[in-house]
């Protein structure tokens, strides 16, 4: 059977570790052996905190770039080993960041075809947040928050000296690794498995996603849109009963928006998940009412019929006076979801408590329903979606947790 070498390229922090595992789960669905040889692991297994400053990355340090590169010969070697031993596909994770180190990938793997990975992130909200991540490792015990981060982003600047992206290697492709999006791609060979891979790295990949919609609160009750309401008590008894529900269940990301109801109905699950990461991002906050915020929808047919009867005749597309619509929230919906999806990485398991109008548009994202069908998408709040979709498995259940 043919054979093929992977190589990861790209800065720190950019998702090429996420995006490794997803092509060797893919692959081996398909009854591939894969494997892969990170140089990360291998530099903590060798030379532990020796290698945690960031000086010892430091382009002009002739010693800790020897050792690095010490390291990436040592897991070449273990990548053809594997490859020479029944293997089908090799991929070396490292940053692989110069056109030096792909050079000498390019002359000691010539014995199968190797394929260049790049992955592309830019967004400064995701940088920051894989900076956190990152300084959560074993690597940096002993130095508190703020050290570690500094650390870290000294350790990227270097890397960014260093960098050079793909432009004359034989076989690469670039990939937007936030959007799953083929940004350019040179094929000057046959490479063996790449329709497979390819569409690995344009698939959503999710592995679990439960939707769900905070509890109820006083605008629910009085019928009012929009604000920033708290629970009510029934509100507060949903959301110990969603607590409850997911107390058996493998989640590590916990996502609300920045509104008082979600990170409400979020409380009890941080109680009991301490070690569980929960994040507020914006792009989940509910639906912007503008000058219709905090009132009913009996209210808005008698004082403004006209913007009623324009909701009415078109709700997708129907905007609030000095507000959104659902057909403006599509943008900031998606990167939302994407940044979240992102930041949780290979999670088992990611829950998102969101609006009834936000939690329609990260469905549309998965069902592809009619625009005019988007605003009637049921969203109950003691019930969550649970959704599965990577390249092999779509799933979609309507789960009751009280």
């Amino acid at each position: 059977m043919k054979k093929l070498y992977v190589a990861m390229v790209g800065l720190p922090a950019r998702g090429k570790s996420t995006l490794a595992k997803r092509i060797r789960e893919g692959l081996e669905a398909e009854g591939l052996r894969v494997g892969i040889f990170n140089n990360g692991e291998l530099r903590r297994t060798r030379l532990g905190r020796d290698s945690t400053a960031p000086e010892f990355y430091h382009p002009d340090n002739a010693e800790g770039r020897a050792r690095r590169e010490e390291l990436a010969q040592e897991n070449v070697a273990h990548a053809r080993a594997f490859l020479a031993g029944g293997g089908n596909v090799a991929i070396l994770d490292a940053t692989n960041a110069s056109r030096a180190r792909r050079a000498m990938l390019e002359a000691r793997l010539t014995d199968h075809p190797l394929l260049f990975v790049e992955c592309r992130n830019d967004d400064p909200v995701l940088l920051e947040a894989s900076l956190e991540r990152k300084a959560a490792l074993p690597e940096f015990a002993g130095k508190t928050r703020a050290e570690a981060i500094a650390s870290f982003r000294q350790r990227m600047d270097y890397y960014e000296r260093m960098y050079a992206p793909l432009e004359d290697e034989c076989c690469w492709v670039r990939v937007d690794s936030v959007q799953n999006r083929i940004l350019e791609e040179r094929l000057g060979a046959r490479v063996p498995f790449f329709h497979r891979i390819r569409d690995i790295l344009v698939s959503d990949w999710v592995r679990n996603l439960y939707l769900v919609r905070h509890g109820e609160t006083t605008y629910n009750v009085e019928g009012r849109i929009g604000g920033d309401p708290e629970l009510t008590a029934h509100g507060k008894e949903q959301a110990d009963a969603l607590a409850r529900h997911f107390s058996r269940v493998e989640v590590t990301h916990i996502f609300t928006s920045t509104r008082r109801r979600s990170s409400m109905t979020a409380a009890p699950l941080k109680a009991a998940r301490p070690d569980c990461r929960i994040m507020a991002l914006p792009e989940f906050d509910e639906i912007d009412a503008g000058l219709c915020e905090g009132m009913r929808y009996e209210d808005i047919q008698s004082e403004m019929p006209e913007q009623y009867a324009a909701r009415m005749r078109d709700k997708y597309n129907y905007v609030y006076p000095q507000g959104e619509g659902y057909v403006t929230l599509r943008e900031r919906v998606e990167r939302g979801l994407k940044r979240a999806l992102f930041i949780a990485g290979d999670a088992p398991g990611v829950l998102l408590i969101g609006h009834q109008a936000i939690n329609r548009m990260i469905l549309w994202h998965f069902l592809y329903r009619r625009t005019e069908d988007v605003p009637h998408i049921y969203i109950p709040q003691n019930q969550f979606y649970h959704i599965v979709a990577t390249q092999r498995k779509k799933l979609f259940e309507l789960v009751p947790f009280m």
